[in-house]
């Protein structure tokens, strides 16, 4: 009876060794033929995959206001640092120069021009200051926002003067832009839109960077209301408006403060991006920001649908006090409280600390 018992343990045990081997070669094999599959995928004549990585950062008030005493001013801490036009993205300098494009919003003016509008804060700066965003690794501006024309038209020509003479792109109320990157084309469109109503306006760019046969369409709204955490209704309708219509991703700027990223119909909205490299402030009381990056994949000259994001902790300044107009990424401690300070009023997506 043992003898038998033990012959049919032996077998049971052949069986299932026989039954796992099996299994496991076959896993092995699906392994295999899902790397052979990508690599013929990214071979072959006919696949193209293309992909652009898109960096995106807040306010840069390159400047200050003749208001603003001189202590602690953005020209004098430029000169206290020996007038280095590469001091104040000097702690981000590096991330933005992995990427394919880095975009900020301009929130001033270029210009010698010295005649203000009437309004509480005028932001200027002498022309050469372009070389703070070009030595930053800086691509791209958008300037559609409530600063533009500090210093009325003549303030804004030279603006524009100084960004062409600088060969540095901008987009911006009707001036739409289209870039080219790895095969891909990009447009371009930034708004000065508070409460969320220029939808004409928005139509109209969007049709013009279609009909241009743009890959992939950005917008920068200048939108929301100064200080506020949460995104308005406003703002949510215009996001989603924006999206149903074409674009890929939607870029906030206004608040000051971080608002929430939401993930609609597969596209991201970043609601408030804060501040950055900002002179408008000597010393606000919240410096958290973010940096936000994201890799688009086009797949046979088709965008693929993905969650290719990182969201970068960051704050203003270099030191908690003042500011010192000098962004810097966070980590430890303070990276997760200000991630998670962001993801309180994100929505649509999860995500990891990376």
């Amino acid at each position: 009876m043992k003898k038998y018992i033990l012959i049919i343990s032996f077998l049971l045990i052949i069986l299932i060794s026989s039954i796992a081997f099996k299994m496991y070669q076959s896993k092995n094999i699906d392994k295999k033929e899902k790397e052979i599959h990508n690599i013929l995928i990214e071979t072959l004549p006919d696949n193209k995959i293309q992909t652009v990585k898109i960096t995106a950062a807040g306010d840069c008030t390159i400047g200050w206001d003749t208001k603003f005493a001189y202590e602690g001013r953005f020209d004098q801490v430029f000169k206290k640092n020996n007038s280095n036009y590469g001091y104040f993205f000097a702690n981000v300098k590096d991330l933005f120069e992995k990427d394919d494009l880095t975009i900020v919003n301009l929130e001033g003016t270029f210009t010698n021009y010295t005649v203000k509008r009437e309004k509480m804060w005028n932001f200027s700066a002498p022309p050469d200051y372009v070389n703070i965003l070009l030595q930053g690794n800086i691509d791209i501006v958008s300037f559609a926002n409530n600063h533009t024309h500090d210093y009325g038209e003549q303030g804004y020509i030279d603006t524009i003067k100084t960004l062409d003479d600088a060969s540095l792109p901008y987009y911006g109320y009707d001036k739409f832009l289209i870039k080219e990157v790895n095969g891909i084309k990009i447009g371009f469109f930034g708004l000065l839109d508070i409460y969320g109503q220029k939808f004409e306006e928005v139509n109209k760019a969007i049709k013009y960077l279609k009909d241009n046969n743009c890959d992939l369409i950005i917008a920068s709204m200048h939108w929301g209301i100064e200080k506020d955490y949460k995104q308005s209704k406003e703002q949510e309708k215009m996001g989603h408006y924006l999206i149903d219509n074409g674009v890929d991703l939607v870029i906030g700027h206004h608040p000051h403060v971080i608002q929430g990223i939401e993930k609609y119909k597969g596209k991201y909205i970043i609601y408030s991006l804060a501040n950055f490299s900002f002179g408008g402030n000597q010393n606000p009381k919240d410096k958290d920001t973010l940096i936000y990056q994201q890799t688009f994949t086009f797949y046979n000259n088709k965008l693929e649908e993905d969650d290719n994001i990182k969201i970068i902790p960051a704050s203003v300044s270099s030191v908690k006090s003042p500011n010192n107009y000098q962004p810097t990424i966070l980590e430890g401690e303070e990276k997760d409280r200000v991630l998670n300070k962001i993801l309180t009023y994100s929505s649509g997506f999860n995500y990891k600390n990376k």
